[in-house]
């Protein structure tokens, strides 16, 4: 061992062990316990889970909150394991605001709310919500997301709609502190006409889907956080988008922006399309798009089961494709996506200290 040295032990060769694991050779003694839990290895071990094909699935059902094993997109038959939440609250008062690095961020819903920073592999959780969410945290009113700054310092960035009013701010996990961020001036996104969707994290920008499907009807924006700058912006949406009406997902795919669109023109349509070189691509269309107005308990959203997959709708819908082999082989790239009640994650080490 000594010949070895700790570089190769711990850099090269724990790094590349299943989080469960690593967490069990933390047990070995005071000094590989140290040397598990400092920023680097943290940092090397996420960077070599992030290229895994093994993920999971955690979704909130009405009783329990079940994990599902996800292998290239696809889900593992007679995997589901029912996990506990830190705090005696039921699922369906949970809602899911973002993943990121193995970290669940979720807003407990009840006379007064609270943010959880929460890892459901190591079972290490932190409330980091101050008095501020003492006012309704709705579904469609607030969302957030992760990420990185520049001194590996973990952000959360939460966003509120009250009154007309868009409120963004970031939390700090290592001064354990937040601070308000400037957000979009003479916009009327904050309104009770929109739906915001929860945010996905894709090259160093945090992407939101905000959309008005009562006055005017069809208005759709994409709301971009830039992490580096942290400032906010509007994108464009594809084309694909004009139809009325229409509704994006948002989903990454091999590390890459993708939305899925679904619109009624006559029939129901769903494609999927790619940002790229500051371009929209349209990848492919979906085979026979219905809407499934019945789940069965053995279902999941934004996974492969059955050469097919569930879209989760923001209009509350269930929208089912068929994959043919070409969707089929690019599908299965999927690394993120974030519902209120379901999002992927990595098996990692992240804590929610510092």
């Amino acid at each position: 061992m000594e010949r070895v040295g700790d570089y190769m032990i711990f850099e090269e060769i724990l790094s590349r062990l299943p989080a469960k694991v690593v967490c069990r050779f933390k047990c070995v003694s005071k000094q590989w316990c140290y040397e598990l839990s400092t920023p680097k290895f943290v940092f090397i071990h996420a960077r070599r889970v992030g290229n895994s094909i093994q993920k999971k699935l955690l979704s909130l059902k009405e009783n329990s909150i079940v994990v599902d094993d996800i292998v290239a997109g696809n889900l593992e038959e007679d995997t589901s394991e029912i996990v506990t939440f830190p705090y005696d609250v039921e699922p369906s008062f949970l809602s899911i605001i973002g993943s990121f690095n193995g970290l669940i961020l979720l807003c407990i819903k009840r006379s007064y709310n609270e943010l959880v920073l929460w890892n459901p592999t190591t079972r290490r959780f932190k409330l980091i919500s101050d008095d501020y969410f003492s006012r309704y945290f709705g579904r469609h009113n607030d969302t957030g997301g992760m990420y990185f700054d520049e001194h590996n310092d973990l952000k959360v960035l939460h966003i509120n709609c009250y009154w007309d009013v868009v409120t963004a701010r970031v939390y700090s996990r290592h001064n354990d502190s937040w601070r308000k961020l400037n957000f979009l001036n003479g916009t009327q996104l904050g309104s009770n006409f929109y739906s915001w969707s929860p945010g996905i994290y894709s090259d160093k920008k945090i992407y939101f889907m905000v959309s008005n499907y009562w006055i005017p009807p069809g208005e759709r924006n994409i709301v971009v956080f830039d992490v580096i700058s942290e400032t906010f912006s509007i994108l464009r949406f594809p084309e694909h988008m004009e139809v009325n009406p229409c509704q994006g997902h948002f989903l990454t795919i091999s590390n890459k922006l993708h939305v899925i669109v679904v619109q009624y023109a006559g029939e129901l349509i769903a494609d999927l399309v790619k940002y790229e070189h500051d371009e929209w691509i349209k990848v492919f269309s979906f085979n026979r798009a219905r809407i499934v107005h019945h789940m069965e308990t053995q279902e999941r959203t934004n996974i492969i089961q059955n050469n097919k997959w569930l879209i989760t709708s923001i209009w509350g819908d269930t929208v089912e494709v068929v994959l043919c082999n070409d969707s089929f082989n690019y599908i299965q790239h999927v690394d993120n996506y974030n519902g209120p009640k379901g999002a992927l994650f990595l098996e990692t080490i992240v804590s929610p200290f510092d």
